[in-house]
């Protein structure tokens, strides 16, 4: 399953690194503002060499190719939205998306509502 998010890159987090069991890591997120009649913002992550190969600046228009992960950890669930490639521009998706698109789609489009069981 493909799943894909296109819009704007409003904020760039600080870059963040460590030492875990498994060598060096580095991470960094950044804010992507979806379009649409009711735009979302979705927190999204790059590790590694990712961040430098498919670097991002805020207000670029990119496509973010992306892995959802969820992970329990002491009865709580957490969720990391993973780009593993960024494309500048669209990716050839209209200039505005139309107002019923949440602007995340997976396997041509398919639209996927991600506020439908949400508790906020």
């Amino acid at each position: 399953m493909d799943l894909q998010l296109t819009g704007k890159v409003t904020k760039i987090l600080e870059e963040q690194s460590g030492q875990g069991k498994n060598g060096p890591w580095r991470k960094r997120d950044f804010i992507l503002e979806t379009k649409g009649k009711y735009p979302k913002q979705v927190c999204i992550t790059q590790w590694g060499e990712n961040i430098d190969q498919n670097a991002v600046n805020e207000g670029d228009e990119i496509t973010a190719f992306i892995d959802i992960q969820s992970r329990e950890y002491k009865g709580n669930w957490y969720t990391d939205v993973k780009a593993w490639k960024i494309e500048q521009g669209t990716g050839g998706a209209p200039a505005e998306a139309p107002p019923s698109a949440p602007g995340l789609t997976m396997d041509g489009n398919q639209e996927m509502d991600l506020d439908d069981d949400l508790p906020f």
